[in-house]
This record gives C-alpha cells, sequence and structure tokens, in this order.
C-alpha cells in the first residue's frame, strides 16, 4: 500500500499549505480572526496589502491577541516592507489596547491600521462602512 500525499498524516495540522508565499490585494482573515486558524505561518504566506479583521466578541477572544502578534511577526519575516492596512470591522478592547501596545512596530513594520468606527449616512439610515481604494 502506497501513501499518497493527501493519506500522510501529520501531527499538526495547519491552515495554510506548505508553499511559497502569495500576494493578494485584500485578505479577510477566516473564523473572526480566531487563534485556532491563523497564526504566524499565515501572515508569513498569505501576503496582502489589507487584511480584513472581524470579531467583536470578547467572550470567545475574536479578535485574538493572538492573531494580532502573529501579523507582526508574520511580517517581520517578509523580504520587503510593502504597506499593510489592517481594517477591523468592530472597535474592540483588544485590538485598541494592542494598536497602542505595539504602534511603534506596526509602524517599522509599516502597518497602518484603520479607525473602526467610521459611519455612513443615507438618507434616514446609518450603518458601519470603510472606504478601501486599491
Amino acid at each position: 500500500i502506497s501513501k499518497g500525499p493527501g493519506n500522510s498524516k501529520s501531527s499538526k495540522s495547519t491552515a495554510v499549505p506548505p508553499g511559497p508565499p502569495v500576494y493578494l490585494d485584500l485578505v479577510y482573515i477566516p473564523n473572526h480572526s480566531n487563534r485556532k486558524n491563523v497564526d504566524v505561518e499565515f501572515f508569513k504566506r498569505v501576503r496582502s496589502s489589507y487584511y480584513v479583521v472581524s470579531g467583536n466578541d470578547s467572550a470567545a477572544e475574536e479578535p485574538s491577541r493572538a492573531v494580532l502578534d502573529s501579523l507582526l511577526e508574520g511580517k517581520a519575516q517578509w523580504d520587503s516592507n510593502m504597506q499593510v492596512t489592517l481594517i477591523p470591522t468592530h472597535d474592540s478592547e483588544v485590538m485598541r489596547e494592542w494598536y497602542q501596545e505595539t504602534h511603534e512596530k506596526q509602524q517599522d513594520l509599516n502597518i497602518m491600521v484603520l479607525a473602526s468606527s467610521s459611519t455612513v449616512v443615507m438618507q434616514d439610515e446609518s450603518f458601519p462602512a470603510c472606504k478601501i481604494e486599491l
């Protein structure tokens, strides 16, 4: 019996398969930015100009501080210092603390965090929004 690549078992599963980096314009960080699915390897391999960080559930640790720290660690290993913009979908205590505590490192790594409190007003409705120009 031969074992093909699909039959081999690994002691550690990873959300990102091995291979060269992938460059994208916009990435939505999966699973509400939960650390179970996104780690340093994700940010080393999935390189984007814009990352959308979802999550507004502090009980479920979303967004995860570990995911935000993984962005810094992964980006530090890129071979270029391209601009990265982080777009949070909600204002959260985790995001605010991370932003303040790591602001200098964000600047060193050319990472900009957009404010999550933008609002669009149309007729009698207003709703949260963010404008992205590519």
